[in-house]
């Protein structure tokens, strides 16, 4: 690569830009001047022009009065035949740089205010020099003095005067080539890289000579029009943009014969893309509005009816969108849980009850099943046996197996 060009360590800087774009689109950073266009000298150097002018309150009618102008490669013209030999410039004024104006035999009308003009058309280049003459009859105040805005002469009354208007630089004495003193320089410095360590990118001269720096692929999707200095759009043009060309742009304008030396200074960022979101009412027959989201542009005339039709909705989530559902999934499930666990602790409870309340039951005893052998008792029926009983089933009994006697049953028969 190429270091940029510290030639013009006094370039001036006319704007700082941020210009941000997202990834794989087109960045357009705007770089132009109208002085830096470029028109071929088909007037024979008519583009250096300079004439005199006369503001007089003398006739009370305060008026503007052009007295003469002389192009560069022209002759010297007089606008009023009163004037005609009577005031002048020299004719060697573009070569000199002497445009002073010799005014001959002055009267009082002659009092008032002159401007001298310089103008560059092909530079854009203004400059106005003012200076007052008053007269007077007296010699003795003849004078000239400066009134803290513009020089102020006072002269005799029928001497010669000449107001001066001396402006000697290069532009006004010299004719020029324009497309060898016009070039444009486009800079690039990755982030973190000085000023003084920038790429160059591409040198552009009105000539029509172009130099591209750097790798192939750099050169192809960064690129200035052939027509920036017939227009002055100087536009740097970046392609296809990536992540990589991301930093600090320069523009670079020199035309070392006007004196310009300007920088416009780009900072340039790459975005991610955003997806765009359109929210569509769409009517079909049958169906209940929906909400889709496309990726591409649908009519927006609201009487459209479609059909049937299948529609692929997809609603890119977000990260608060998830962390939301996953919120009513985990609060789901405590709840679950929490109602799990009151059942189980409601079925013990009743399981305990359950074995406090319940008792062995009394089994009935049926006296018919066992055999009762009354051999031994015979000798006791003259005895009064007393007996404790707990029931009076259990007395029925035994008296009954006092009265009778006991017989062998035998169930098996």
């Amino acid at each position: 690569s190429v270091p940029a060009d510290a030639s013009n360590p006094d370039s001036v800087v006319v704007s700082v830009l941020n210009i941000s774009a997202t990834l794989g689109s087109q960045a357009v950073l705007p770089c132009k001047s109208y002085r830096m266009v470029w028109t071929q000298d088909r007037l024979n150097d008519r583009q250096r022009v300079v004439h005199w002018d006369v503001y007089s309150s003398y006739y009370g009618d305060n008026k503007v009065e052009r007295l003469c102008d002389m192009y560069s490669a022209g002759h010297q013209r007089v606008y009023s035949s009163y004037n005609q030999g009577r005031i002048f410039m020299p004719q060697n004024a573009f070569t000199d740089g002497n445009f002073s104006l010799v005014i001959k035999d002055v009267e009082e009308s002659d009092e008032g205010t002159y401007s001298c003009n310089l103008h560059h058309h092909y530079c854009h280049l203004y400059e106005t020099v003012k200076i007052q003459l008053a007269i007077t009859k007296k010699a003795e105040d003849a004078n000239e003095y400066w009134d803290g805005e513009k020089p102020v002469i006072v002269a005799l009354e029928g001497s010669t005067v000449m107001l001066p208007c001396v402006n000697r630089n290069h532009i006004w004495t010299e004719r020029h080539s324009e497309e060898e003193q016009q070039v444009v320089h486009w800079d690039r410095q990755p982030p973190g890289v000085p000023h003084d360590q920038a790429d160059r990118l591409i040198d552009l001269y009105a000539s029509g000579e172009r130099r591209s720096y750097g790798p192939l692929f750099i050169r192809q999707k960064m690129n200035i029009t052939d027509t920036a200095f017939a227009l002055g759009d100087f536009s740097l043009r970046i392609s296809e943009l990536e992540s990589a060309d991301e930093g600090t742009y320069s523009c670079h304008l020199h035309h070392h014969y006007c004196g310009l030396h300007e920088r416009r200074i780009y900072q340039v960022f790459v975005t991610e893309p955003v997806r765009e979101k359109k929210v569509v009412n769409l009517t079909t027959h049958n169906v209940a509005p929906a909400i889709a989201c496309f990726p591409f542009p649908l009519p927006s005339d609201p009487n459209v009816v479609r059909g049937h039709n299948v529609i692929n909705v997809i609603i890119p989530e977000s990260r608060v969108h998830f962390f939301q559902q996953l919120g009513y999934i985990l609060a789901t499930l405590l709840l679950f849980i929490v109602i799990l666990i009151i059942v189980v602790l409601i079925t013990r409870k009743r399981r305990q009850r359950g074995k406090c309340k319940k008792r062995p039951a009394l089994k009935d005893v049926n006296l018919k099943e066992f055999t009762v052998d009354t051999t031994d008792l015979t000798q006791y029926k003259s005895e009064d046996i007393r007996l404790d009983y707990k029931n009076n089933i259990l007395k029925e009994k035994a008296e009954q197996a006092r009265s009778f006697p006991a017989k062998n049953i035998d169930l098996d028969k």
